[in-house]
């Protein structure tokens, strides 16, 4: 397997033979329903759109998982999976292959990924939207995204998987409370998959925010303090802060050929 992180949300997974593109945001600039004052983010230069894409895999319909102008550039035939809320923004952009999965659901892709649904964070009334577990059906090896940090209990069942990608940091507003959940949500999760690998996801990257959101958000804990709550929980997992746009090969031990 291998992961390229492209800032934010935004992933490419190469895994089972397949160019997976996971919540991309790789062109202009990051707004929700258009209000630059409240939240903007923009970066110093685009992003490549990378090459080959075999899938489009969206965990929300929120523009920081399904940005409309990146995927308005992408090949409208590539096909998509997608959460409900993600499913309607690229059918109103004219894709024309689109798989939408609610929790618990699974799409076979060629006979060689497996991608399951799982419940994910709430965005609304009668709204959670998605997390993903993603199986090489050939080796078993297992990749699990939890963008928010809200883990829901069920994904125990899935046990142990390899790679997880989900916060490691908790980004909170005053009298809000966290908005996006690492920390304790990640070594909760750590606790009940046992991976081999987590990488962080969200935070950091060549981006600069800006807005009144930005304002009065606050990261807390880091990146070691997370290794060494792992340490102290007698974890063994190992920590992987990839930067923007490197490719890493994940060395994973026997374990993932044979689940």
């Amino acid at each position: 397997m291998h992961l390229t992180w492209l800032d934010s949300n935004s992933w490419l997974i190469e895994i089972g033979g397949k160019r997976i593109l996971l919540d991309p945001w790789l062109v202009g600039t990051l707004t929700f329903s258009n209000l630059d004052w409240l939240f903007k983010g923009t970066r110093p230069q685009e992003r490549p759109i990378p090459e080959n894409i075999d899938l489009i895999l969206l965990s929300q319909g929120l523009e920081d998982h399904a940005h409309p102008p990146t995927l308005q550039q992408l090949d409208h035939q590539i096909p998509v999976v997608a959460s409900l809320s993600a499913a309607k923004v690229v059918q109103k952009l004219g894709y024309t292959s689109i798989t939408a999965l609610t929790h618990g659901e699974t799409f076979i892709f060629n006979d060689q990924v497996e991608i399951k649904a799982t419940p994910g964070m709430f965005a609304g009334p009668n709204t959670v939207e998605n997390g993903y577990l993603l199986k090489e059906l050939e080796s078993g090896l297992t990749l699990y995204y939890g963008p928010h940090g809200t883990h829901d209990p069920q994904i125990k069942q899935a046990a142990p998987v390899d790679v997880v990608i989900t916060p490691l940091i908790d980004l909170a507003l005053p009298l809000v409370g966290p908005i996006i959940k690492g920390t304790n949500s990640a070594l909760e999760v750590a606790k009940w998959l046992q991976p081999q690998i987590m990488l962080p996801t969200a935070a950091g990257g060549d981006v600069i925010f800006e807005g009144l959101i930005n304002k009065f958000l606050q990261a807390v804990g880091s990146v070691e303090e997370f290794r060494l709550s792992l340490a102290k929980n007698n974890l063994t997992t190992q920590v992987i802060e990839p930067l923007p746009s490197d490719r890493i090969e994940l060395q994973l031990n026997k374990r993932a050929l044979t689940i």
